[in-house]
């Protein structure tokens, strides 16, 4: 048991954000094991969820402290981010002191009859559970005090860098109360087994709320406060970090501030110096240290449903969990499902893989809807976050949007990942991306290399495993939005342009292409996929690729070699499974995307080098509709200016288009939602423009996804939208209105309302569009994604129109409201029965309105 003592607790959300929302974290993470033993805080310094917080250190072991991201314009800027971070952090700190008040709220009394004939906690006790307490609660107090009159009187001249060298000085009667944690822990968990009235006490200590909120009081346990204190260091080092990089050097507070910067650091490195930070847990059959490899939440198929199961592996088996429902403050806990150590697990079925659970897949529309609602929700919270009495209502929609993104964490993966044991027992996990699955495979594989022997662990040595998960532990949070306090979800909302420009490294010959993917509502999406290159050693792509982005901040590169072997079926998936050659990530850093140039990367994959470039633009630039200069081509273009030139009543471009997707692309997964190549999109607008005569010829040589595209390109280019400025305003309060009668009255209106070659073109989309929808079993394609890829295009309105509205303000606006709305009218008419031009012309009023 020894190993388990010296467990660090590193801490959770270390991304802290300052704004008090969702400030306590997880307050499950108190630093006690399950299995009874306490142990020492490890304080983590160096949080990794957070690289740019992170203190690097010099070339002679030094830390090097951050210098100010400030230009002589920007100096304003920064100031105003300085006066939100301390104002954040001083909401913070109100909580903090709050709690530290719940702890000494009872000691006064506890004392008090310490002295009595019948005593609850003798004095000893109650001066070892509460050791220095009173004294931390003192210095925040004082702080607090003194920061607060600076924040409400703010302008550049304030200081406050004296405030946290001053705090930073006293963190000495931190280091007593850390020495003494774990004895303070061991006495109350004693205390309350002794005395009931006192576990009641400790385990229900009400917390005062912010001033200004409504929630006077939560309840909290003595084991989750007196964890407070250690957490709190991180957070005021966390924060000295980013009052560095928002100060000018010249302001007096900056070498202040950096002082202070220097003594949290140096203090948490002396605590963290008197800790073993070691990983183990128990020992293996052969008597090594067993360690965790890896873990994260993955999708189980259970008695034909879905559970989220959250999976370690170890240096020799493969552990599930579950988290058990536990009392608010308890400590959490993992239940161990099942485990099979890895010498005795494979990835074949050695007979059939009928024992198997077969997997169960939602229709895509359902899990678009619910992005659509989770969208509206983060929307709705931005807009009650600046309401003046909005705090209460933004706890309610979080949950809401918490319980939904969780929901579609569960049930968008489809991609099989099963896991057999040698005695006959199959498992079967769901995964988003093709990445992950080989990345959990390869991570099981690297470990069945060593000389493994099979084990069979007794119930004691199972729970004490299992109960050293919580902390050993790397993906503490199930990724949702809900999770993370940011004021703002991260991530990019626009226009990623890739080129993959060719691969090195390969062995030998092979038919190779890439996918490409980015994450989205928590999971990773594939956006777009080269074609196979033959029979070579060095693929030349060349290929661009048009990617949308929704909060994005990874992409993804997947390398594969194509097989058409028809005898290499998998039995476990039924399908020809093309092997991964190699796969990488990057991250999608806004600075670096975000200028206008092309920004040149390599990705390297075991030995394979793959050359990438990419830009990015943002959805509000990306989605103007600027006016051609050349009024004889067609994109960019007035629709009635074309169809009067080609004496048409649809544009060419248009029936073309859906002719040749009609022939041939009803049946390819993802019409219309997976990219065409850039380049060849490019060549047909050309030659649409240029009116080539081998137009035709072109159309049946192209790739059907750039054909797609091209269709897409013209409505998003139009000048103003196929359903007009004019009308837009009024296809918004029609699609709001709930009477199914003056709702079809109204929609049918607007439809007629519309010029000749706008209603035309409409309607010939539509009934395309549904013969698409009939495919859905085939092409995966629903009228709800179909509503989703048309109808911001056809509806979203011209610059000028846009620019009269209200301002997009922030990123996820742009998922927001007025885009959901684009895509309930297309859905809607999508949805509705057949429209005949002649039928919306002759009637005036064409639903009657006494139903």
């Amino acid at each position: 048991m020894d190993a388990l003592e010296h467990q660090p607790v590193t801490l959770p959300d270390s991304d802290f954000n300052y704004n008090t929302d969702g400030y306590e974290g997880d307050g499950g993470e108190d630093g006690k094991s399950q299995d009874g033993s306490e142990t020492l805080p490890f304080i983590d310094e160096s949080p990794t969820m957070s690289p740019q917080l992170c203190a690097p250190q010099g070339p002679d072991g030094e830390t090097v402290l951050p210098t100010p991201l400030l230009a002589g314009g920007d100096i304003e800027k920064g100031m105003e981010m300085k006066r939100l971070v301390l104002s954040g952090f001083l909401a913070s700190e109100e909580i903090y002191i709050n709690q530290l008040e719940a702890l000494l709220l009872p000691m006064r009394p506890l004392k008090a009859t310490a002295t009595t004939s019948q005593p609850v906690l003798t004095i000893q006790q109650v001066e070892t559970i509460f050791y220095k307490i009173q004294d931390i609660f003192q210095i925040h107090k004082e702080f607090y005090d003194a920061l607060l009159p600076s924040i409400q009187q703010w302008d550049e001249k304030v200081t406050v860098g004296h405030l946290f060298q001053k705090l930073a000085s006293q963190l000495g009667v931190y280091k007593a109360f850390v020495d003494n944690y774990k004895v303070a822990l061991e006495t109350a968990e004693k205390c309350s087994q002794a005395n009931s009235q006192f576990q009641k006490i400790s385990e229900n200590l009400k917390v005062k709320g912010p001033k200004d909120s409504k929630d006077c009081t939560t309840t909290s346990s003595m084991e989750a406060l007196l964890y407070k204190p250690i957490d709190r260091v991180t957070r005021s080092t966390l924060v000295l970090h980013d009052l560095l990089k928002h100060t000018p050097k010249d302001h007096p507070d900056f070498p202040l501030l950096q002082d202070a910067l220097r003594i949290s650091q140096n203090f948490l490195s002396s605590i963290n110096e008197e800790i073993d930070p070691r990983r183990t847990a128990v020992t293996t059959p052969k008597g090594e240290a067993r360690q965790l490899v890896k873990d994260g939440f993955l999708v189980e198929v259970s008695e034909s449903s879905r559970k989220l199961r959250h999976v370690f592996l170890f240096t020799d088996l493969l552990l599930c969990a579950k988290m058990k429902k536990t009392a608010v403050g308890r400590h959490q806990q993992y239940e161990c499902k099942w485990y099979i150590p890895l010498a005795d697990l494979t990835f074949q079925t050695l007979d059939d893989s009928d024992a198997c659970p077969s997997i169960q897949v939602l229709p895509e529309h359902e899990i678009e809807e619910m992005k659509i609602k989770i969208s509206v929700l983060k929307n709705e919270i931005q807009k009650e976050k600046k309401a003046p009495k909005g705090q209460s209502r933004v706890e309610r929609l979080r949950k809401k949007m918490n319980e939904q993104e969780s929901w579609l964490l569960l049930h968008s993966p489809t991609i099989p990942f099963r896991i057999h044991n040698k005695h006959g027992k199959c498992y079967l996990f769901l995964l988003s991306s093709d990445y992950e699955r080989s990345e959990w495979r390869e991570s099981i594989q690297k470990l069945q290399k060593k000389d493994l022997q099979s084990c069979m662990l007794s119930s004691v040595e199972l729970q004490v495993l299992t109960s050293s998960c919580f902390k050993l532990r790397t993906v503490h949070n199930i990724p949702v939005t809900g999770n993370k306090d940011d004021e703002e979800t991260p991530g990019l909302y626009g226009f990623l342009h890739v080129i993959v420009h060719s691969a090195k490294g390969f062995k030998q010959s092979a038919n190779l292409y890439c996918t490409l993917e980015v994450d989205s509502f928590g999971y990773f999406v594939s956006k777009a996929k080269t074609r196979v290159f033959r029979d070579t050693t060095e693929p030349q792509w060349n290929e661009e690729f048009e990617i949308e982005l929704e909060g994005s901040q990874y992409l993804r590169i997947l390398c594969y070699e194509k097989c058409y072997d028809k005898s290499m079926l998998n039995k476990d998936d039924n399908e020809i499974v093309d092997k991964i050659m190699g796969k990488g990530q990057v991250q999608l850093d806004p600075q670096t995307v975000q200028s206008k140039n092309w920004h040149m990367d390599v990705i390297e994959m075991n030995g394979i080098k793959v050359e990438f470039s990419m830009k990015f633009t943002s959805r509000d630039l990306s989605l103007k509709r600027t006016p051609s200069k050349k009024q004889s081509g067609v994109f960019g273009v007035k629709i009635n200016v074309v169809t009067k030139r080609e004496r048409s009543k649809v544009p060419y471009i248009v029936r073309q288009c859906i002719e040749e997707v009609e022939k041939r692309g009803i049946d390819e997964v993802g019409i219309y939602r997976i990219s065409g190549v850039a380049t060849d999109i490019q060549a047909l607008k050309s030659a649409f423009d240029t009116n080539t005569k081998d137009i035709l010829v072109m159309l049946s040589d192209m790739d059907i996804n750039a054909i797609a595209g091209t269709l897409k390109l013209y409505f998003r280019e139009l000048p103003e939208p196929l359903l007009t400025d004019r009308l837009y305003p009024a296809f918004m309060e029609g699609i709001a209105l709930s009477d199914p009668a003056a709702k079809e009255n109204c929609m049918m209106h607007l439809l007629r309302s519309l010029p000749e070659p706008n209603i035309m073109t409409f309607l010939t989309l539509l009934e395309h569009l549904k013969r698409v929808a009939e495919k859905e079993p085939i092409n995966k394609m629903s009228l709800h994604n179909l509503a989703t890829v048309f109808g911001p295009t056809l509806l979203r309105p011209s610059e000028s129109e846009s620019t009269k509205g209200q301002h997009i303000t922030s990123a996820s606006d742009i998922w927001s409201h007025d885009v959901m709305a684009q895509v309930q009218v297309l859905l809607y008419y999508l949805q509705h029965p057949p429209i005949s031009y002649a039928e919306l012309k002759r009637n005036t009023l064409y639903f009657s309105t006494d139903v």
